[in-house]
């Protein structure tokens, strides 16, 4: 890197890179919930873009509607998942599910090897909202009722293997994002090469989760105090 690049880079990465850590420390130590550091990192994105001048009332209310949308759509989503489920299990489809789950010859691990790929490939074609809130209550408590496994383990590794489809070529939505804020001769190809390696990171500590479920406790009680 030429010294006046890096400078630049140095720079622009510094202010953000505070932000973050501004957000996630405040969650780590206790100081605020994720809800109340989100405000914490909506103010500091303020803040930021009025330091570097680029701040405008027009900005701010296109951020706020933007917001109320996607919050409004969350909402919806929340009760039209609470309406299905209950006409789902009104019906027994839980019941169903969890049976079918329990008939698996497979054992705990097998069954959970099938319920995490097809949250995987939900991840493809469905939201994140979608998945948490109607699928997720279906296919997991079966795994913890029945194989024993730790909720909130459980909880971590489905964050995982979601993260993980989102990345992964040709559905992943992260890759849709990235393509719509990439220069036009960044092609969609050089996207997904790009990825697998972040990809195989994901793997590695998806397949971590899962062989060591202690580290995820652990970490637990160690934030919480």
């Amino acid at each position: 890197f030429r010294g006046d690049a890096l400078k630049r880079v140095t720079i622009a990465l510094i202010p953000a890179f505070a932000l973050i850590v501004a957000v996630l420390g405040a969650i780590f130590a206790g100081v605020a919930t994720p809800t109340e550091a989100a405000s914490v990192g909506a103010v500091g994105g303020i803040l930021l873009t009025m330091i570097k001048r680029k701040f405008t009332w027009g900005m701010l209310r296109n951020v706020m509607e933007a917001t109320t949308r996607i919050t409004s759509l969350a909402f919806i989503i929340l009760v039209g998942a609470n309406c299905f489920g209950l006409v789902f299990r009104g019906l027994n489809g839980d019941h169903l599910i969890q049976d079918f789950l329990k008939s698996l010859p497979l054992g705990p691990y097998g069954v959970l090897a099938v319920v995490m790929f097809v949250i995987f490939l939900l991840g493809f074609f469905i939201d994140f909202f979608e998945i948490c809130f109607i699928h997720v209550p279906i296919l997991t408590p079966v795994l913890v009722t029945h194989f024993g496994f730790d909720p909130l383990w459980l909880g971590v590794v489905i964050g995982v293997n979601l993260q993980t489809s989102f990345l992964t070529p040709p559905f992943g939505f992260a890759l849709f994002y990235l393509r719509g804020v990439a220069p036009p001769e960044i092609k969609t190809t050089d996207i997904y090469r790009g990825v697998v390696p972040f990809v195989a990171l994901q793997l590695i500590g998806l397949t971590i989760t899962i062989a060591f479920p202690q580290i995820v406790r652990a970490l637990f009680f160690l934030f919480r105090g």
